[in-house]
């Protein structure tokens, strides 16, 4: 990553969200600041030049520009209603391209946001073409690195024992049961990993509940391996409550695959080995 990426990052990314979801989005509000627009009404030029441009494309406006509307305290005990949108990433792109040219913010941002929007879209197409091991490896990588990241914030956040830290995630995914409850149902041997044993969808819904759990950590400055513990379970808890709402499989009730990924990875280094006549 060069100078101008990182910058760029460090710029657009401290102000992108995640809902329950999963999904990624920007406020408007926010990235008026970051674009050095200090009048709403003339950023919102912009952001009707960039609606446009998404209906001429054919996009469906309201899956990129949701109306936000919320309330803020403006003193004397009294509040009122500000508009704010939930953008996109292409809605932010749409808006960098519709800015004003002059501004040094806003060529930056047109490069990462059309670099960022392509690579989303490759990911996607790649991702939609594999098959369910190579889901399940790329998505266990995932999480692989995302635990890595998440023990390191939780030991920030005052975590002694990992172990008890990580339960209380699975608690409240897994509807109260622990790692070793998880591994039992599952019919693995002792100290078997789990995650080695699960399809790409349970994967998914851990590895959420992982760069959830992350960034609530971080956000909310969480201090205390208690306060750390409970912020696990009730992220763990959203994640199964999202799950049942939008009417999926809860992820005690997905299948455990025929095959562990370390098996995986042991049959195809021996295919490799064959081929390469056993050398």
């Amino acid at each position: 990553m060069n100078e101008l990426e990182k910058i760029n990052e460090t710029i657009f990314e401290s102000i992108r969200h995640v809902d329950e979801y999963g999904n990624e989005y920007w406020y408007a509000r926010e990235l008026q600041k970051v674009l050095e627009y200090t009048q709403w009404r003339k950023f919102v030029g912009v952001i009707n030049k960039a609606i446009n441009a998404c209906k001429t494309s054919n996009y469906k406006v309201s899956d990129h520009f949701a109306g936000a509307g919320k309330m803020v305290d403006i003193g004397s005990k009294t509040s009122r209603n500000i508009e704010d949108y939930k953008l996109s990433r292409y809605a932010c792109y749409l808006i960098a391209q519709n800015g004003d040219s002059r501004k040094k913010v806003i060529a930056l941002a047109q490069t990462y946001f059309a670099i960022q929007t392509r690579k989303q879209e490759l990911l996607e197409e790649e991702y939609n073409s594999l098959t369910e091991d190579e889901k399940r490896i790329y998505q266990r990588n995932q999480a692989r690195k995302g635990n890595y990241n998440l023990n390191k914030t939780a030991i920030n956040s005052g975590v002694k024992d990992l172990a008890r830290f990580h339960n209380a995630g699975y608690k409240g995914l897994y509807n109260g049961e622990t790692a070793n409850d998880i591994a039992k149902r599952k019919g693995l041997r002792y100290r078997e990993d789990i995650l080695d044993n699960m399809g790409s969808d349970e994967l998914i819904a851990n590895l959420f509940r992982i760069s959830q759990t992350n960034q609530k950590l971080i956000n909310d400055n969480v201090q205390g391996e208690g306060n750390a513990n409970d912020v696990h379970y009730n992220v763990g808890r959203e994640v199964r409550n999202t799950i049942k709402r939008i009417g999926g499989t809860m992820p005690e009730d997905l299948p455990t695959p025929d095959k562990s990924l370390k098996e995986l990875e042991k049959e195809n280094n021996l295919i490799i080995k064959n081929r390469n006549g056993g050398n």
